[in-house]
């Protein structure tokens, strides 16, 4: 237990997370074993279970909650970024906050692709998760929503992120040579093959005409558009 304890000095959560992502990222999530994970980070797999004594599941939870830590607050370049330090007024409106929460929370799951499957069987109570909701029902009750609406309208923001995301990670992943061939667009499917894009799809465009399509269905024509 000597070396063990040895290779655990100056461990810590962050890192095993990261490194975790770093191997999820680069091999895929069925690549991470705990095994693994403690020869890139140079110790014996005991040391990663002195931070997470529950094993893999605990990790999980916990590479899902740095995943789902978006910050989207504007601050200057000097001010450190701190969830303890008192709020200040937010300058921006309801519509903007909601969308740079949206960006920055696709932009972390694309980049991080390789873990999503992890989000699906994991509940949405951790304090970054809070966080987004607090913002999502401020931002929806300024916008003029009912209280009853807001929960609904925030499932719905979260809902198309995460589609659109999946989406366009499923849309860009190569072709296996082991799957079935992909079905040939014919006159079976007339409006599939006159609307197919006949360059690739702008995914950052199709996002962005999405997402404010959503804003505008769930909170309707009451407020003008306040983001270009």
């Amino acid at each position: 237990m000597a070396g063990v304890s040895r290779n655990n000095a100056g461990l810590s959560t962050e890192a095993i997370v990261t490194e975790a992502l770093r191997i999820i990222d680069g091999q895929g999530l069925r690549r991470l074993t705990m095994r693994r994970l403690g020869d890139a980070l140079n110790v014996e797999a005991m040391a990663i279970y002195h931070h997470f004594p529950l094993g893999k599941e605990q990790l999980f939870d916990a590479i899902v909650a740095h995943i789902t830590d978006v910050d989207d607050t504007p601050r200057s370049a000097s001010e450190p970024a701190s969830h303890d330090a008192p709020a200040e007024p937010d300058p921006r409106s309801w519509r903007e906050r909601l969308h740079d929460w949206a960006e920055a929370y696709r932009a972390a799951l694309l980049d991080h692709s390789g873990a999503l499957a992890l989000l699906i069987n994991r509940r949405a109570d951790t304090p970054a998760a809070l966080r987004s909701l607090e913002t999502h029902y401020a931002a929806f009750a300024e916008a003029g929503l009912a209280p009853d609406t807001i929960p609904r309208a925030a499932a719905a923001l979260n809902a198309y992120v995460t589609g659109a995301v999946i989406r366009e990670v499923r849309t860009q992943s190569p072709a296996s040579p082991d799957r079935v061939a992909p079905e040939t667009v014919d006159g079976r499917y007339p409006h599939v093959a006159r609307l197919a894009p006949t360059e690739g799809e702008d995914h950052d465009q199709s996002f962005r005409w999405g997402l404010e399509a959503l804003l505008r269905g769930l909170v309707g024509s009451t407020h003008p558009t306040d983001r270009a």
